[in-house]
């Protein structure tokens, strides 16, 4: 161990002046702390050679003598080391070693030599048993103050040199009888204290060296944590901030598109029209699953863990995305395992969770088919997607749960995915207090999990709100009346051009004023959608309960691009309908399809 620290310390010399001046005051508080701690026990390793410098001829005033004065030396010591620390308290700590590494090498050489004094004061006068007694108490204080004194190793060497090395000079002195045995024995001694104490000096530089450079990279790293968290909470404040005006323009696109496909006759635009409105659902899902992760980073998303039935919500998922398996010859099968599949989960993240997990296996699934299952596993459920798509190479199944994260062959199946589905899955999952996994076989497809634990039935609720419109198939024209508040022109004209298409006769105006004019000119609307945020500062949600209760025959719903405000929660817990931006026109078509009359079934009466 020494062998190799010492070959360590040569192949990379460290030297007092590298260290900083915070670890310079650190060594120096250790060298002083051992030079105090030796001085004060002096004394008591003289008062045996006393007494038996007393018993061997009655004459030990000279022992005597040293010692009281090293008890003086301990009482100036200890002051001094008091005044040090004072000065370390106050004193920045390059001032502090300045000032005081002169003084702790003064007190080294003096605490030598007052050693040396005591070899002096018998040397000659005792017998040679007293003599080597003598020398190795001497040598046992050089082996402890070899460590201790070493993070300053120019003190050490001071008080060695003073110490042992006149010592050692002195030993044909006082060995004059056996000085060509003792002679050698101090000098082999000299050559391993001082490898000893070297090797010891270069350990206490290089923990101080390493202790400073863990101390910069964690400060580095705990700075460069709280700027990426600070720019992470910007982003997501903004995201979150700015959701209802970045989903304007998309809500806009798709009630237009949906509008003109209503429209069209020409067979030959029907391909681009379609292009077109897949290529805004992607943007809802890039956006939809973008500000989900900002939600849920910022800790804005409220878990709401209750008991939730799979087969039911199971079986709504899998109605969303149905038509698109079909269109593509995909299978899509749903399979609950026997028993009563109740988990404890916050509706809201399961589905959006399912969903994600569906959007996944589809697009990368280009034949064959998926599957959308519950089983009972280790006391709770399990939720699986199941494909035969293209799998995950081993080496990207640990990043796959990551933010945009996609694996390299995914880009060349559909480039229409941004790597933040899966995000959303884990972070729901970590909401919910469950676990998510997978398994894959590249080329063969994959299954991803969801473990959930099992909910007891009899705390399943008796009654559910249902406001969860699936799309439906669109059959015909409706017929009905409908008044829509929004303050922005283009989503006005979107809405007033897509239910004109579907045969609604429809006023779109622009705030609370305008809606109660049209009422005054006697515009009786069946459905009223209010878009929550309004330019004239009014509240949507108290708009569309004065609105309401002006017409209580109709029916009514929120349209928000918000998630989280407490005018949603308010509406929420009043049992209201809330649309988020952008507004699917087919769950729209569905939501309207229940609330207004086709126009077949008018025209039969």
């Amino acid at each position: 161990m020494k062998s190799a620290l010492s070959d360590s310390t040569a192949a990379d010399p460290l030297r007092f002046a590298d260290i900083s001046p915070d670890g310079q005051a650190r060594l120096l508080d250790m060298t002083l702390n051992r030079l105090v701690y030796s001085i004060t026990i002096i004394p008591f390793v003289g008062l045996p050679f006393a007494y038996w410098k007393y018993q061997l001829d009655r004459n030990p005033w000279g022992l005597l003598m040293w010692t009281a004065s090293y008890s003086i030396a301990v009482v100036a010591v200890r002051r001094l080391h008091r005044q040090y620390l004072r000065d370390r308290a106050q004193l920045d700590p390059g001032l502090a070693v300045a000032g005081w590494l002169p003084a702790i090498l003064r007190m080294a050489l003096l605490h030598g030599f007052g050693l040396t004094a005591l070899v002096l004061v018998v040397a000659g006068r005792v017998p040679f048993e007293f003599t080597l007694t003598l020398y190795m108490s001497l040598a046992a204080v050089m082996a402890a103050n070899a460590t201790h004194q070493s993070p300053v190793f120019s003190a050490f060497k001071r008080f060695f040199a003073a110490s042992w090395g006149v010592c050692t000079l002195l030993t044909p002195w006082t060995f004059p009888e056996h000085w060509p045995l003792t002679l050698p024995l101090c000098l082999s001694y000299v050559l391993s204290i001082h490898r000893h104490s070297s090797i010891a000096h270069g350990f206490f530089l290089q923990q101080i060296k390493l202790e400073e450079d863990s101390a910069r990279l964690a400060e580095s790293y705990r700075l460069a944590m709280e700027q990426a968290e600070e720019a992470l909470r910007a982003k997501n404040q903004f995201l979150t901030t700015a959701s209802h005006d970045l989903r304007q323009p998309v809500h806009a696109m798709g009630f237009l598109i949906e509008s003109i496909s209503r429209r069209n006759r020409d067979l030959l635009l029907s391909p681009a029209l379609q292009d077109l409105k897949q290529s805004v659902q992607s943007v809802t899902q890039m956006f939809n699953s973008l500000l989900d992760l900002s939600r849920i980073e910022l800790g804005a998303q409220p878990v709401n863990l209750q008991t939730v039935a799979l087969e039911p919500m199971m079986n709504d998922v899998a109605t969303l995305f149905r038509e698109e398996a079909h269109a593509r010859d995909i299978q899509l099968r749903v399979r609950v395992g026997a028993g009563n599949a109740l988990v404890r989960a916050d509706s809201t993240l399961l589905r959006q969770s399912m969903i994600n997990l569906m959007q996944n296996a589809l697009r990368y699934t280009q034949h064959g088919g998926v599957l959308l299952a519950a089983r009972r596993r280790g006391g709770g459920w399990r939720v699986e997607v199941w494909d035969t798509g293209v799998g995950i190479a081993e080496d990207d199944r640990q990043r796959i749960f990551s933010p945009f994260f996609r694996p390299e062959h995914a880009w060349r199946i559909d480039n229409a995915g941004h790597g933040l589905g899966l995000a959303v899955v884990a972070r729901c999952a970590d909401l919910m207090g469950a676990s998510q996994g997978l398994s894959s076989r590249e080329g063969k497809g994959s299954r991803f999990w969801l473990q959930l634990p099992s909910a007891d039935i009899v705390e399943r609720r008796a009654a559910t709100r249902d406001r969860d419109f699936s799309p439906a198939g669109r059959g015909g024209a409706l017929n009905g009346r409908c008044l829509v508040l929004d303050d922005e022109p283009q989503v006005r004209g979107a809405w007033q051009a897509m239910l004109a298409a579907w045969g609604v006769e429809t006023v779109c105006v622009g705030s609370g004023g305008e809606a109660f004019a049209a009422l005054a000119g006697g515009f009786e609307p069946q459905v009223i959608f209010c878009d929550q945020r309004l330019r004239s500062g009014e509240s949507g949600f108290e708009l569309l309960q004065a609105l309401l209760e002006r017409c209580p025959a109709a029916v009514g719903a929120m349209i928000s691009g918000e998630f989280d405000s407490p005018a949603l929660h308010q509406a929420d817990l009043e049992g209201y309908v809330v649309l988020h931006k952008p507004v699917d026109p087919e769950a729209l078509y569905a939501l309207l399809s229940r609330w207004l009359p086709a126009a077949d079934a008018v025209d039969a009466e």
